[in-house]
């Protein structure tokens, strides 16, 4: 059975039609060594334990399809092929497959794909979220896939492909591959593929550095590749010839000694990118206000993630936002499946990095229609968030963006979950720190949010801020800051860290291609502007969005190149974490002139930096300093002055004596009272959902559809370990509103229960239709106060 699918397989080889490259057999047959184009159909394998099924969309009718939560047999799930190669050489691999990052065609991901040529070492397709973003549709979930080159030997090859890792889908973690067939074209001759430096494109500066330059298969005879290097201002850093030896795939050149920076290099039609690093690290601990966003589990392949994490702490982060998809992680109420997201978090904390995890939209089951995206039992979330809190995260974010997503969540529904997932964080030995939701942007839902009382659960307050899209040129740092930092000032709440877990910019790309030079430059010259500017406005913490290389929709955000290489922005953010050390704003700089812009910090190592930028070069007298330009290179001041320009400075002056060890990033909240683990929750009918926030740009009225006369619910938990006795009160009549208790609202509630109190909510003759009013239930527990469920309704 095997020999007659292999041979026959064999023999359909250089006859089989390329609809991809639109070939026909007969042509195919005929094709030259340059144009030979080899097709397989996936259910071809000799040896597979990967199922086959039917489907009359596959070229053969038939296609391998992986979908199983059960863990791989030691040799993994996989698939051989024998592949017969006309003519030995290069050929570039493609194929009809299920990606495995989201696609704009489809949410659909597989496992990463692991590929063996003749029973070699297995090496994954560890290719960047771009390289799959930008895949063309085939059908159903599967796309048209470019896994790379391999040289093949003339003649018969084996090819495995196989799947050791789970992906996470929308239904939990499972192990997943379709492939309908793969398309193997040769090349002609040995191509340059990759120039580089080390695994990670960094080194400190001091350390010995080599270039490489790869091809994608072996040369035939002598190959001599010039390279040239430039730095970030495009001065030519060095320049020269590599050869690549007869039957070798790499050359590798010394690098000359070069100063901190971000350099180009640019070798036989190939770009590279690589960053010597300033001298002096970051500071590590809790002193550290630096973090990045890098959703790990969707853009960093498996294989790159160590590798990745020793780049973000190389870069100066100390901090790591992440997240697991909690329907992947409870697949089922009081199961979970954690490992994969828990060897992402030990990673990163092995690397010095203090993760920062974001709890995610609900699991299906645990949510009603009227409850979406939270569940409509707020134990799910309060054991959800303790179990989460185990895994030993350095701080957990309640939600991310709850402001501008597409539901009919309301601010009063959302802050009941805050609090029953922050007293879930809050009941386990040594919790980590509680962040309220990233905040989009200030307005009806925050401030609904905020008038439920969620302060007082939380160590950290947060939002996020962009610029406007259409800013491309150099964006103009975002109003955020300011607007949060007076709201909170508004609420009696200034002392709480305020943490800015989302910033970045917008920057068109097309697909295929990184951003340009020019971008680049602006890229880092924003990145600098807005973490500065974050720290003035009085942010503890700033996250960049994003770390890896990220492509979606036409907009380009990562630090990291599209072959996960260091772009200027990437050393920009090295060299500020670097100088400006724990960062304590002194102020702004006065006296300058007006197309200047300057602020003072306290480096926290006996030195201050001030940081400048301007519109236009000016002349900046700096005596006694020591100025570094925007990669950390240190400046020559022979007049004592320095030039300013869009590209921010450094001038550091060493200060009197040492400075004080304070750390406002970091807070801890009171414990939480009896009173505080009662927690008060509106429940509406589905019919009087409120309006979809429409992804944040509906306007009010916003609150919950009334009619004249409404049923509806005040669910009462209890998150204590005893059994505790609440007594409800019906909002005050107001505005022509009313509420009337349908049964007693005295209720005992046992530990880690629910009871419910019905009410009748009456709108009088006067109340105005499509006008929001606010609807306050208040309680007490042992005569104190538990804090309120404040919601809004309008009459239809």
């Amino acid at each position: 059975m095997g020999f007659n699918r292999r041979t026959a397989m064999k023999a359909g080889l250089l006859t089989t039609a390329v609809s991809a490259a639109g070939l026909n057999p007969a042509r195919a047959q005929g094709t030259s060594r340059a144009a030979a184009v080899l097709t397989v159909q996936g259910e071809a394998a000799t040896r597979t334990n990967i199922p086959v099924v039917r489907d009359r969309r596959a070229s053969g009718g038939r296609y391998l399809a992986l979908a199983t939560t059960k863990k791989p047999p030691r040799a993994g799930w996989y698939a051989t092929y024998v592949v017969h190669a006309p003519q030995p050489g290069v050929y570039a691999l493609t194929a009809v497959a299920t990606a495995p990052v989201e696609v704009p065609h489809t949410e659909t991901t597989a496992s990463y794909l692991q590929l063996s040529l003749n029973k070699g070492p297995f090496t994954e397709t560890a290719r960047s979220q771009p390289y799959w973003y930008e895949s063309k549709p085939a059908w159903g979930d599967l796309s048209v896939l470019d896994l790379g080159e391999l040289e093949l030997r003339g003649g018969d090859n084996t090819l495995t492909f196989r799947v050791t890792e789970p992906t996470v889908r929308e239904a939990g973690t499972a192990y997943a591959l379709s492939l309908d067939r793969f398309t193997l074209r040769r090349l002609e001759g040995a191509r340059l593929r990759e120039v580089s430096v080390g695994e990670r494109g960094t080194y400190r500066h001091g350390e010995l550095a080599h270039l490489r330059l790869r091809l994608d298969g072996s040369a035939a005879q002598p190959h001599r590749v010039r390279y040239s290097v430039t730095d970030y201002f495009g001065n030519r850093a060095s320049e020269g010839y590599a050869t690549v030896t007869t039957g070798e795939t790499t050359a590798t050149v010394a690098l000359p000694e070069l100063p901190p920076g971000n350099y180009r290099v640019e070798a036989a039609g190939t770009t590279g990118h690589f960053a010597c690093l300033p001298p002096r690290p970051a500071v590590t601990g809790p002193a550290n206000r630096f973090g990045v966003n890098v959703w790990a589990t969707s853009l960093v392949p498996p294989s790159r993630l160590d590798a990745f994490a020793a780049a973000m702490r190389d870069m100066g982060a100390g901090w790591i936002r992440d997240g697991q998809a909690w329907p992947a992680a409870e697949p089922t109420p009081g199961t979970y499946d954690t490992e994969h997201h828990d060897r992402v978090t030990r990673t990163m904390r092995h690397h010095g990095l203090s993760p920062l995890e974001v709890i995610s939209p609900a699991p299906e089951w645990a949510m009603t229609a009227a409850s979406l995206p939270l569940p409509a039992d707020l134990r799910h979330a309060y054991r959800y968030a303790r179990r989460l809190a185990s895994g030993r995260p350095a701080a957990v974010q309640l939600s991310n963006e709850p402001d501008v997503d597409v539901t009919s969540s309301t601010g009063d529904a959302h802050a009941a979950f805050v609090k029953a997932a922050a007293l879930g964080i809050a009941d386990i030995p040594d919790p980590p720190l509680v962040v309220l939701p990233g905040i989009a942007q200030a307005g009806h839902f925050q401030d609904l949010l905020l008038a439920n009382d969620v302060v007082r659960y939380a160590d950290a307050w947060a939002f996020h801020g962009y610029p406007d899209p259409a800013e491309q040129g150099e964006p103009a740092f975002p109003g955020a800051a300011d607007e949060q930092r007076e709201l909170a000032g508004r609420l009696g709440a200034g002392d709480i860290p305020r943490w800015m877990t989302e910033c970045g910019a917008f920057f068109a790309v097309r697909p295929g291609v990184d951003l340009t030079p020019a971008q680049q430059a602006v890229q880092a010259r924003y990145l600098v502007r807005s973490m500065v500017k974050g720290l003035a406005a009085g942010n503890a913490r700033q996250f960049w969005f994003a770390g890896p290389p990220l492509h979606d929709d036409g907009v380009y955000f990562g630090l990291l190149s599209r072959e996960f290489q260091p772009l200027p922005a990437y050393s920009a953010c090295a060299a500020l974490t670097s100088l400006l050390g724990e960062a304590h704003f002194a102020g702004p700089l006065s006296g300058l002139p007006a197309a200047v812009t300057g602020y003072a910090f306290d480096s926290g190592r006996g030195e201050s930096v001030r940081v400048l930028w301007s519109s236009e070069p000016v002349r900046i007298p700096v005596p006694g300093a020591t100025v570094h330009d925007i990669m950390g290179r240190q400046m020559a001041t022979p007049s004592a002055e320095v030039t300013v320009s869009r590209d921010p400075v450094y001038a550091v002056t060493a200060t009197a004596g040492p400075s004080p060890e304070v750390h406002p990033a970091s807070h801890h909240r009171a414990p939480l009272s009896p009173a505080e683990h009662i927690v008060l929750s509106q429940r509406y009918p589905a019919r009087n959902a409120a309006p979809n926030k429409d992804n944040g740009d509906a306007e009010p009225p916003l609150g919950y559809r009334l009619s004249r006369r409404t049923r509806m619910s005040l669910d009462v938990y209890n998150f204590t370990s005893t059994s505790r006795t609440v007594t409800v009160n019906a909002p005050r009549p107001a505005g022509g509103w009313s509420a009337r208790a349908e049964g007693p609202t005295r209720v005992e509630v046992p530990p880690q229960g629910r009871k419910t109190v019905d009410f009748t909510v009456t709108a009088a003759g006067g109340v105005k239709r499509r006008t929001d009013h606010r609807l306050a239930f208040t309680a007490t527990l042992d005569g104190d106060e538990v804090p309120p469920s404040v919601s809004l309704v309008q009459l239809r």
